[in-house]
């Protein structure tokens, strides 16, 4: 028996008790919430229902629960039900109602752990967004490790995401880059405020492989070349380095997309500054045009077109909000650095001027900075920690699981050696040799004649199996959860909580016979359990974007 299952056996009961009282209480399904008891003495799963009903029933907590025990008890594969405290259900299962989630596990597969809980929600999650005038460096390795694990719980939990790449390739910004890579190519030092760098020499190279006759062209020609194509060199490299890294970006949006005129020289920047005037949050001063933003929170209004004409980059932040929106996104996540606390109340605010509610359709999160012992600069850029760097050193698993381990706005910093190691310190290889460790399990079973040929559930009754058994029913609600808080986190910190209970009932149940033993249902009955581990573990390592090795 699921939790769900039996939540919503507990739903009837309830419904049907406030049905008999008269009552008009009505009980959504989710509010049978059910929870894992500290001590394992006070049973399987424990509920507050009777608690959060008494007061508007104006009943004792205590004796409306011992009410509801009494028909608890007769839910098929509950063996018992106790009352404790002001009110708590506390529920154990029969051996055969418990187990049998293992089975559900492995014909489930890679669905198991998935679930519906935002099901009908559309998201645009927008994270990493790096200028494309260099190389990623280790704060954008920490965002693209966390953004792409949230996209991949939220849709593990239902929701439809698109992963957005913003690419800031319009403004200064571009043409200080170009100025750079043409400097380059003339043999002359870096501008002044340009980009240094081996790879800006790089970029210079590869132009003028690409474009032999590029410092043959007059000078304005010839630099507008060197920088639209290093910054398609650029990009790719970008996109190479993120793709290699396990990280998908399902839309790559180009900001220079926005400034884009049409016959009649109107861009959807312009649109965008009508479309705000029209939910009335727009004024004109001193010959500028502004966004009445302190409406909505922000802490000065804003300057959307300034006197000269000229748009802000206010303007295109607009401009790119309401862009996701036409595409059929109603709720916007973006995932941003340390250094953009500024931009919280302003993206808040620019969604309030546009009529979506600031509370409900926009979420910015701030990730902290991230350091790693003993990083080295890199080479080519000289001044940062480059993401290839980090990920040759140490590998695409040990950072991604390290970096999606922690909330994002906890500063950390990781321990190489510590990431290095081959033993149970480092939590990635603890986790990951749980994984390979099932496979192990399950190809000895094999040479052994253990098959899946029977599943006799009320077989598995050593404590340790209990335990395993109860971490499996909560890998969904922990998916769940992780969804709704946007804290992949929590799906780390399951499965090393997962891998210690395998450990611990490896050690206690032997799914091959020891010796002459002949082969037994027990044994059979335990290779389902070993399996699903594999599945849950699987299944929780894939949320993070990590490999699920099978052997170690």
């Amino acid at each position: 028996m699921t939790p769900d299952q039996l939540a919503a056996a507990i739903h009837t009961i309830v419904s049907t008790v406030l049905e008999e009282r008269g009552a008009s209480t009505e009980v959504p399904t989710e509010t049978i919430a059910l929870e894992r008891p500290k001590n394992r003495d006070h049973g399987d799963w424990a509920s507050n229902i009777a608690m959060k009903l008494a007061k508007p029933l104006g009943v004792n907590p205590r004796e409306f629960a011992g009410e509801l025990a009494e028909r608890i008890r007769e839910i098929d594969g509950v063996a018992s039900v106790d009352v404790a405290g002001p009110g708590f259900i506390n529920i154990r299962l029969d051996a055969a109602a418990a187990g049998a989630i293992a089975k559900t596990i492995v014909e489930h597969g890679a669905a198991f752990g998935s679930n519906d809980s935002l099901l009908g929600e559309s998201i645009n999650l927008e994270f990493v967004s790096a200028n494309p005038t260099g190389p990623l460096h280790i704060g954008h390795t920490r965002w693209a490790a966390l953004g792409d694990s949230i996209a991949r719980v939220l849709r593990a939990a239902g929701a439809t995401v698109a992963s957005e790449f913003y690419i800031n390739d319009a403004g200064s910004q571009m043409d200080t880059f170009g100025d750079s890579v043409y400097a380059a190519l003339r043999g002359e030092p870096t501008p002044e405020n340009g980009y240094p760098g081996q790879y800006i020499q790089d970029l210079a190279t590869r132009v003028r492989e690409l474009h032999p006759d590029v410092l043959d062209l007059p000078e304005s020609t010839g630099r507008g070349l060197a920088r639209e194509v290093a910054y398609e060199l650029q990009l790719t490299e970008i996109k190479v380095s993120l793709e290699r890294f396990n990280v998908h970006f399902d839309v790559w949006f180009s900001e220079r997309d926005l400034h884009k005129t049409d016959d009649q020289g109107r861009s959807a920047i312009d649109d965008a500054l009508d479309r705000l005037r029209v939910q009335g949050h727009v004024f004109d001063e001193d010959g500028a045009v502004w966004v009445r933003t302190t409406d909505f929170g922000d802490d000065k209004d804003r300057v959307i077109r300034r006197s000269n004409g000229v748009h802000t980059y206010f303007a295109s932040d607009a401009a790119y909000y309401l862009n996701k929106s036409d595409r059929g996104f109603k709720h916007k996540i973006y995932l941003l650095g340390a250094d953009h606390h500024g931009y919280v109340h302003r993206l808040r605010a620019l969604a309030g001027a546009a009529g979506d509610d600031p509370e409900k359709d926009i979420e910015v999160l701030i990730g902290q900075l991230v350091s790693i012992n003993g990083a080295r600069l890199s080479k080519r850029a000289g001044n940062i920690i480059e993401l290839d760097d980090l990920q040759a050193w140490l590998g695409t698993d040990a950072l991604r699981y390290s970096l999606a381990r922690y909330p994002a706005d906890s500063p950390l910093t990781l321990d190489p050696e510590l990431l290095q190691k081959r033993s149970n310190d480092n939590p990635v290889f603890y986790v990951q040799y749980a994984h390979a460790r099932t496979h192990q399990v399950a190809r000895n079973a094999a040479a052994s004649g253990v098959d899946h040929g029977v599943f006799a559930p009320e077989l598995l009754t050593h404590e340790t199996e209990s335990e395993l058994l109860g971490m499996f029913a909560r890998f969904p609600g922990v998916v769940a959860q992780a969804a709704q808080l946007r804290e992949p986190h929590r799906i780390a910190r399951y499965a090393e909580e997962l891998a210690g209970s395998y450990h611990r009932w490896y050690d206690n149940c032997r799914v091959t016979p020891f010796g002459d033993e002949p082969v037994s249902d027990v044994h059979r009955t335990r290779l389902w359990v070993n399996d699903a581990t594999g599945t849950v573990l699987r299944n929780a390592l894939g949320m993070l974007g990590v490999s699920a090795p099978e052997r170690m």
